[in-house]
């Protein structure tokens, strides 16, 4: 069964009497375990994609099915609970509340989570991505990159079906930037699936596959022949 499938999607925003279509017809599936970029301009609907694809938003037409399951029959509440435990999200610009400290960060989409010993799996997120040493500074003390790293432990915590990361190497450095893809790629490697949404054909390179959209639609969908392996994250500790 595919993790995500999608078939004939639209999307339209409506603005008084303006409507104004952004996707057109988009199919296709993720199996678990994929790492996939969708990648295009400004402007092409990836984000708007996504934001469907992670339950932030709704489709206007067609058909999204998550595990099997038709996403338009979901109420909000269970979407809302889906997006907390299904699905992990990290951002171009972090969204991390500052002079709160980097475990405290982690563990809030637990706060609405069943799992008990919320510390006990913070850590263990944290360590995941090498931030051990970093457990009680303030999110304002970190670098941009460590940020990153919080972040992506974050959407790790709830132990998600699907990682999506939206720009995510945007704000960094390139140095920085590769060690983020780095443990994307590690995480990867773990069985993850991890979506990848970029306008910058280097970052799309770090995937297994790159479905390109313009103009709401999708003009490629194709494995990455020449992948991109990202730094043995030896910069971790730095």
């Amino acid at each position: 069964m595919s993790l995500i499938k999608v078939q004939n999607l639209t999307k339209d925003y409506v603005n008084e009497d303006v409507i104004t279509p952004v996707l057109h017809g988009v199919s296709f599936d993720i199996e678990p375990g994929e790492f996939v970029a969708i990648m295009g301009p400004s402007g092409s609907g990836k984000s708007t994609l996504m934001h469907i694809l992670g339950f932030l938003d709704r489709l206007s037409g067609g058909v999204y099915e998550f595990l099997g399951k038709k996403v338009s029959e979901f109420d909000d509440n269970y979407l809302a609970e889906l997006r907390n435990e299904k699905v992990g999200f990290v951002f171009q610009s972090f969204n991390l509340l500052s002079r709160t400290s980097v475990l405290d960060n982690v563990k809030l989409p637990l706060i609405y989570s069943k799992k008990k010993n919320h510390d006990q799996l913070a850590r263990k997120a944290l360590e995941s991505v090498g931030l051990s040493h970093r457990l009680d500074f303030f999110t304002n003390q970190i670098s941009g990159g460590e940020k990153q790293r919080v972040a992506i432990a974050r959407a790790l915590v709830n132990d998600p079906a699907v990682i999506f990361a939206d720009e995510p190497t945007g704000n960094l450095d390139s140095k920085s930037g590769a060690v983020v893809m780095h443990i994307l790629q590690q995480l990867n490697d773990q069985g993850r699936t991890i979506i990848l949404v970029t306008h910058e054909t280097d970052t799309a390179s770090y995937a297994k596959r790159v479905i390109r959209i313009l103009d709401g639609k999708i003009i490629s969908d194709e494995r990455v022949k020449q992948r991109t392996i990202a730094s043995d994250g030896k910069e971790l500790d730095k």
